[in-house]
Parts: C-alpha cells; sequence; structure tokens
C-alpha cells in the first residue's frame, strides 16, 4: 500500500484514538455532574430534577462518539472497507443530527426557554399532589418555590429549609424563584453547547473526509492487486 494511505490510516486511528478519549471525559463529567445533582427518593423511586438532563445528555452524546470512533478505529487499522464506510456513514448520519439540532438551538431560544419554565411549573403541580418532589429542585438549583417564597405563601405552606442560605430561613436569605434559575442554567447550557457543537462538527468533518479517502484508497488498492 502508498505512502499516503498508510498514513490516512494512521491518521484517521489517531484521530479516533483522541476522539475515544474526549469521549470517554465527557461521559466521566457527565456522570460527576449527575452525582452532585441532588435526588429525591419518593415511595422507594428515586426521582432526579429537571437539570440532569445536561448531564445525562453529555453521558449519551460521549456513548455514541465513542462507539463510532472504535468503529472508525478498527476500520483503520485493519484496511477494512466495510467497518471504515460504516463509520464514515455513522459520521455523516451525526453530522447531520447535531446541525439539525444546533439550527434549533440558534432559532428557539426563546422557545427552549419557555418549555424550560414549563418543566418547572409542572414539577410544582406535582408538588402539590407528592410532597417533596420539588425539594430536589430547590437543593440543586438553590432556589425557592416556581417564582419566589410567594409560592408557598399561595398554597398555605411552609417554606422548606432548602429554600434559604445555609438551611436556615429568615426573611432576608430566602432563594430566587426556580423558573428564573433553571432557564438560565440551561440557556447558558445551551449556549456553551451550540460553540462545542461547531466544534465537534468541524472535526467530524475531518474524520468522515479522512475515512471517505481511506475507504476508496484501500478499495483502489485491492482492485489492482486483483489485476
Amino acid at each position: 500500500m502508498d505512502c499516503g494511505t498508510t498514513l490516512v490510516k494512521y491518521v484517521l486511528f489517531i484521530f479516533n484514538t483522541i476522539v475515544s478519549i474526549i469521549g470517554i471525559v465527557a461521559i466521566c463529567y457527565g456522570v460527576i455532574v449527575l452525582n452532585s445533582v441532588n435526588a429525591v427518593e419518593i415511595d422507594g423511586t428515586v426521582h432526579f430534577p429537571p437539570q440532569a438532563i445536561v448531564p445525562v445528555g453529555l453521558i449519551t452524546i460521549g456513548s455514541i462518539v465513542v462507539l463510532i470512533s472504535f468503529c472508525g478505529c478498527c476500520g483503520a487499522i485493519r484496511e477494512n472497507v466495510t467497518e471504515t464506510m460504516c463509520y464514515a456513514v455513522f459520521m455523516f448520519i451525526l453530522l447531520i443530527l447535531q446541525s439539525v439540532i444546533l439550527v434549533l438551538l440558534w432559532t428557539n431560544k426563546e422557545k427552549i426557554s419557555d418549555a424550560m419554565g414549563q418543566v418547572i411549573e409542572s414539577a410544582w403541580e406535582r408538588e402539590s399532589r407528592e410532597a417533596g418532589v420539588f425539594e430536589a429542585i430547590q437543593k440543586s438549583l438553590k432556589c425557592c418555590g416556581v417564582n419566589g417564597v410567594v409560592d408557598y405563601g399561595a398554597i398555605l405552606k411552609l417554606p422548606p429549609p432548602s429554600c434559604c442560605e445555609n438551611d436556615s430561613c429568615i426573611t432576608a436569605n430566602f432563594y430566587g424563584g426556580c423558573r428564573r434559575k433553571f432557564i438560565d442554567l440551561v440557556t447558558g447550557s445551551t449556549d456553551n453547547a451550540k460553540y462545542f457543537s461547531l466544534g465537534l462538527i468541524a472535526v467530524e468533518l475531518i474524520g468522515f473526509i479522512f475515512a471517505c479517502c481511506l475507504a476508496n484508497n484501500i478499495r483502489n488498492y485491492k482492485r489492482r492487486n486483483i489485476y
């Protein structure tokens, strides 16, 4: 096999090894963040607050990246056209999906904010039926009620210690509402995700091009050997 093809093969292998490491780091970071999210156990069932979506998303994306990169490594090092093309196809699909998600994130910021606000309001409505459901959100976000401590007054309940700094409630140290804090958290995470996705798309595009080049070179090399 010519030097160019060999170079592409090892570049693709090293590239996917690095991407796999990044995917593993994303999974580990997601697990750490998920462990830091306060969960509440109600009737034997563990409930995670809405902000657990972010680390779960990281773990999911990291797992997909590791699997695809592993396929790319195998295809490159074994000089297998089928595996390399499968990797290229997966990369292409991932590129399309990420591009669509990126466009949606960029063009639907207000809708996303409204949807996140609705998540908090739904959790608050559930709190009236199952006491303690909202507790995990308040502990994780350091917030109180949907719009503030007044929400507890509206339902004739005393605010829990999680509504206050150091679990010591006096008028001056009540946290703000969870709706605003959750929207700010998701908006910040979304903004970071946009730029991260742009970088990831560029990296994946490079991987896709290298995979196509390698598969084509291997196919041509084998075809020439037949003759």
